[in-house]
């Protein structure tokens, strides 16, 4: 397995690289600190230095992707991953980290970036993705909702990843809307979508199933 994914690997971790070389072009007119974090209505709230906002967060996100890929396909149940999920979690890294990367360096530039809508678009597709294939993922311990319950029985892992499967396509619709009007609200949401699956698990598990 490790074989079969390895230039999906490589060419995630050049992309979620990429960003180090732009970065490098646009050196001498980035300023000294760089707003890599934002609230409502798009105003930054956090800030990293030149450095680590080119070369450091990039780096981590590297890092972030070779983990997943090792966890993932030394996974004792690795055969029961979908190819398709699959390539999907080592695409997730390097998609975010161009997209996020790059809009910080346009708004440290001064070109008007809506990084909220482009985050509430990037969650909404993820979601909607996940959602469609999670019903079609059998037994593993990486991707999936991975509790006592659903790791003991197949049963309870098949239905509670077909009831999690509509939620999270709703779930990414309501943040496809949410890129136009960027409720914060909006993000609690993703821990409720997450607790209702575990719920429903453990409800099917004192029922026996």
């Amino acid at each position: 397995m490790m074989k079969k994914y390895k230039w999906t690997l490589l060419i995630g971790c050049i992309v979620t690289a990429l960003p180090m070389l732009v970065g490098l072009i646009l050196w001498n007119r980035l300023p000294d600190e760089i707003a890599t974090h934002f609230g409502s209505g798009n105003v930054a709230n956090g800030w990293s230095s030149k450095p680590f906002a080119v070369f450091g967060i990039p780096g981590i996100m590297v890092a972030v992707e070779l983990l997943l890929y090792f966890v993932t396909t030394n996974d004792p149940k690795k055969r029961n991953i979908d190819d398709k999920i699959m390539r999907f979690c080592l695409w997730i890294i390097p998609v975010t980290s161009l997209i996020v990367c790059l809009s910080c360096y346009g708004i440290a530039l001064g070109i008007p970036v809506d990084i909220g809508f482009l985050v509430n678009i990037l969650i909404g597709i993820m979601f909607i993705f996940l959602g469609n294939y999670l019903h079609r993922i059998k037994q593993n311990y990486t991707v999936g909702i991975k509790l006592p319950w659903t790791l003991n029985s197949e049963e309870n892992w098949n239905r509670t990843h077909r009831m999690a499967s509509w939620l999270f396509v709703i779930c990414g619709l309501l943040f496809i809307v949410n890129a136009f009007f960027q409720f914060e609200a909006m993000y609690f949401a993703v821990l409720l979508f997450a607790f209702i699956p575990g719920v429903y698990s453990y409800i099917l598990y004192k029922k026996g199933i």
